[in-house]
């Protein structure tokens, strides 16, 4: 069942920046669940998304979905068909298996990320590798730069020491020092230890998608995000995000001017 909407809104108290920031409420994000191949799902699915629909929820920018599903131990999301969207998977917990057509790919592993450009379509699955544990992954679809790109799929393992204390990019637009992203946009992960904070710069004409995975909670302006709550950001200036306990963060940039491309 969808429950209503509450977006609450707060400028930063900074004066140097003009950024606002939109607290996104993890009871205000659907929750899906089914049965699958071998298991079941669970889902937190922030856009629309299948059999869910809201024009309020629908999109942010040219960023797409963001859905935080959890299959059971062994589950398998069978194969099933995409065309055209940038899709960036994150394992929040557990071990990510990729299948397509050509075949499966390797395991990712908690912090691991893919990114897979489905263009003019392919088939792919995404897989519980452990038969003992719940899988965990964060899908998100960015829509792309031109349509009917040749399909591709990379894939990179990150260790927590990487992304402590920092924002690393994981996947970006047009940077040779993370995995390709065909949309102007970035996905940055981070673990947070208590007390630490990072900044951000946002860009006139983007925005950012900040999702507390898990622990926390953290402060963004004067704002508090739990676990599971997530904040739109716009405007233009640095944003700051600090720790008040160990926590696990994902970063979406995104650019609030494009929309589907026409060829």
């Amino acid at each position: 069942m969808v429950q209503a909407p509450q977006h609450r809104t707060f400028l930063s108290s900074q004066k140097t920046e003009d950024v606002k920031i939109t607290i996104r409420p993890a009871n205000t994000v659907y929750q899906a669940s089914g049965r699958i191949q071998d298991g079941t799902f669970r889902g937190r699915w922030h856009f629309s998304f299948d059999m869910y629909s809201s024009p309020r929820y629908n999109n942010f920018g040219n960023l797409r979905v963001l859905n935080d599903d959890t299959l059971s131990p062994g589950a398998v999301w069978p194969l099933h068909p995409h065309t055209q969207n940038e899709v960036v998977t994150y394992v929040a917990e557990g071990e990510f298996r990729h299948e397509d057509e050509r075949g499966k790919g390797g395991v990712l592993h908690k912090g691991g990320v893919q990114h897979t450009t489905v263009g003019r379509g392919m088939y792919h699955s995404e897989i519980n590798n452990r038969k003992d544990i719940p899988m965990r992954f964060i899908q998100i679809w960015y829509m792309p730069e031109m349509l009917n790109m040749t399909p591709s799929v990379e894939q990179l393992e990150v260790d927590r020491s990487e992304r402590t204390n920092q924002w690393l990019p994981l996947v970006a637009y047009k940077n040779p020092e993370t995995l390709p992203l065909r949309a102007d946009g970035a996905v940055l992960a981070s673990f947070l230890q208590p007390g630490h904070k990072i900044d951000y710069e946002l860009r006139d004409g983007h925005g950012l998608y900040l999702y507390v995975l898990e622990g926390g909670p953290v402060h963004v302006g004067n704002q508090e995000l739990p676990a599971l709550n997530a904040a739109q950001i716009t405007g233009a200036g640095n944003v700051t995000t600090t720790a008040e306990a160990e926590v696990e963060l994902l970063l979406l940039e995104v650019n609030l001017t494009k929309g589907w491309p026409s060829h």
